[in-house]
Protein backbone atom coordinates (compact mmCIF):
# COMPACT_ATOMS: atom_id res chain seq x y z
CA UNK A 1 0.00 0.00 0.00
CA UNK A 2 1.93 2.53 -1.43
CA UNK A 3 -0.43 5.00 -2.71
CA UNK A 4 -2.12 7.39 -0.81
CA UNK A 5 -5.28 6.54 -2.61
CA UNK A 6 -4.94 3.38 -0.69
CA UNK A 7 -3.74 4.44 2.32
CA UNK A 8 -5.58 6.75 4.47
CA UNK A 9 -2.71 7.45 6.39
CA UNK A 10 0.44 7.44 4.43
CA UNK A 11 3.51 7.31 5.95
CA UNK A 12 5.14 9.14 2.73
CA UNK A 13 4.49 12.24 1.02
CA UNK A 14 3.84 12.38 -3.00
CA UNK A 15 7.52 13.75 -3.32
CA UNK A 16 8.67 10.62 -1.89
CA UNK A 17 10.02 11.92 1.30
CA UNK A 18 8.56 10.74 5.35
CA UNK A 19 5.98 12.50 6.83
CA UNK A 20 6.88 14.14 10.23
CA UNK A 21 4.06 12.31 12.68
CA UNK A 22 4.30 13.95 15.67
CA UNK A 23 4.58 11.41 18.53
CA UNK A 24 1.89 11.64 21.90
CA UNK A 25 0.27 14.66 20.19
CA UNK A 26 -3.57 13.94 19.55
CA UNK A 27 -4.87 14.83 15.83
CA UNK A 28 -5.86 17.80 14.68
CA UNK A 29 -9.78 18.99 13.97
CA UNK A 30 -11.03 17.40 11.19
CA UNK A 31 -8.99 14.36 11.25
CA UNK A 32 -10.05 11.07 12.80
CA UNK A 33 -8.18 9.73 15.98
CA UNK A 34 -5.98 6.62 14.86
CA UNK A 35 -6.67 3.55 16.65
CA UNK A 36 -4.19 1.68 14.95
CA UNK A 37 -6.57 -0.85 13.91
CA UNK A 38 -7.87 -1.32 10.24
CA UNK A 39 -11.10 -1.44 11.08
CA UNK A 40 -12.05 0.24 14.46
CA UNK A 41 -15.80 -0.39 14.00
CA UNK A 42 -15.34 -4.36 13.00
CA UNK A 43 -12.98 -4.39 15.85
CA UNK A 44 -15.57 -2.78 18.39
CA UNK A 45 -18.30 -5.26 17.09
CA UNK A 46 -16.21 -8.23 17.48
CA UNK A 47 -15.71 -7.10 20.94
CA UNK A 48 -18.80 -7.01 21.76
CA UNK A 49 -20.18 -10.13 19.82
CA UNK A 50 -17.34 -11.90 21.80
CA UNK A 51 -18.63 -10.39 25.54
CA UNK A 52 -22.41 -10.99 24.65
CA UNK A 53 -21.30 -15.10 23.25
CA UNK A 54 -19.06 -15.96 26.39
CA UNK A 55 -22.17 -14.71 28.72
CA UNK A 56 -24.38 -16.94 27.06
CA UNK A 57 -22.32 -19.41 27.07
CA UNK A 58 -21.23 -19.43 30.73
CA UNK A 59 -24.96 -18.79 31.58
CA UNK A 60 -26.05 -22.08 30.15
CA UNK A 61 -22.76 -24.17 31.78
CA UNK A 62 -23.63 -22.22 34.96
CA UNK A 63 -27.04 -24.00 35.09
CA UNK A 64 -26.17 -27.42 36.31
CA UNK A 65 -23.63 -26.64 39.16
CA UNK A 66 -26.19 -23.86 40.37
CA UNK A 67 -29.15 -26.82 40.78
CA UNK A 68 -26.56 -29.40 42.29
CA UNK A 69 -24.91 -26.17 45.13
CA UNK A 70 -27.59 -24.23 45.01
CA UNK A 71 -30.39 -26.15 45.78
CA UNK A 72 -33.92 -24.07 44.30
CA UNK A 73 -33.27 -23.36 40.75
CA UNK A 74 -36.89 -24.00 39.71
CA UNK A 75 -38.11 -24.45 36.37
CA UNK A 76 -38.62 -20.67 35.59
CA UNK A 77 -35.13 -19.67 37.02
CA UNK A 78 -34.18 -22.48 34.49
CA UNK A 79 -36.73 -20.48 31.41
CA UNK A 80 -35.03 -17.17 32.20
CA UNK A 81 -31.56 -18.53 32.26
CA UNK A 82 -32.19 -20.08 29.15
CA UNK A 83 -34.07 -17.17 27.68
CA UNK A 84 -30.89 -14.86 28.52
CA UNK A 85 -28.59 -16.72 26.99
CA UNK A 86 -30.56 -16.95 23.85
CA UNK A 87 -30.83 -13.35 23.85
CA UNK A 88 -27.46 -12.62 24.04
CA UNK A 89 -26.45 -14.86 21.30
CA UNK A 90 -29.21 -13.19 19.21
CA UNK A 91 -27.56 -9.82 20.02
CA UNK A 92 -24.20 -10.85 19.75
CA UNK A 93 -25.42 -11.82 15.81
CA UNK A 94 -26.94 -7.96 15.72
CA UNK A 95 -23.87 -6.15 16.78
CA UNK A 96 -24.20 -4.14 13.86
CA UNK A 97 -26.97 -2.63 14.78
CA UNK A 98 -26.44 0.45 16.56
CA UNK A 99 -29.28 -0.29 19.36
CA UNK A 100 -27.60 -3.55 19.89
CA UNK A 101 -25.22 -1.70 22.56
CA UNK A 102 -27.91 -0.37 24.16
CA UNK A 103 -30.07 -3.53 23.96
CA UNK A 104 -26.54 -4.90 25.41
CA UNK A 105 -26.53 -3.23 28.73
CA UNK A 106 -30.44 -3.59 28.95
CA UNK A 107 -29.36 -7.46 29.23
CA UNK A 108 -27.03 -7.01 31.61
CA UNK A 109 -29.58 -5.55 33.62
CA UNK A 110 -32.12 -8.20 33.15
CA UNK A 111 -29.22 -10.43 34.74
CA UNK A 112 -28.84 -8.52 37.81
CA UNK A 113 -32.46 -8.63 38.33
CA UNK A 114 -32.18 -12.79 37.58
CA UNK A 115 -30.48 -12.31 41.29
CA UNK A 116 -34.34 -12.58 42.28
CA UNK A 117 -34.67 -15.65 41.30
CA UNK A 118 -31.11 -17.08 42.34
CA UNK A 119 -28.19 -15.03 43.99
CA UNK A 120 -26.03 -16.69 41.90
CA UNK A 121 -27.28 -14.74 39.15
CA UNK A 122 -26.68 -11.58 40.52
CA UNK A 123 -23.30 -12.36 41.06
CA UNK A 124 -23.05 -13.39 37.33
CA UNK A 125 -24.78 -10.26 36.31
CA UNK A 126 -22.62 -8.10 38.34
CA UNK A 127 -19.51 -9.58 36.99
CA UNK A 128 -21.00 -9.23 33.03
CA UNK A 129 -21.76 -5.85 33.70
CA UNK A 130 -18.56 -5.11 34.49
CA UNK A 131 -17.21 -6.75 31.26
CA UNK A 132 -19.85 -4.80 29.37
CA UNK A 133 -19.01 -2.02 31.05
CA UNK A 134 -15.09 -2.15 30.37
CA UNK A 135 -16.24 -3.52 26.39
CA UNK A 136 -18.69 0.15 26.42
CA UNK A 137 -15.00 1.66 27.36
CA UNK A 138 -13.24 0.54 24.93
CA UNK A 139 -16.20 1.15 21.73
CA UNK A 140 -15.84 4.60 23.36
CA UNK A 141 -11.80 4.95 23.64
CA UNK A 142 -11.60 3.63 19.80
CA UNK A 143 -14.51 4.84 18.20
CA UNK A 144 -14.70 8.48 19.59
Amino acid sequence: MTSPERDPHPTEDPTGLPVEQPVGEEPTAGQPRRSGLRNPERAVRGLGAGTLSLEALVLLLAIQPIRVVGGDLGGAAIGAVVALAVAAVVLAGMMRRPWAWNAGTVLQGLLILGGLLHWSLFGLGVIFALVWAYALHVRRVILG
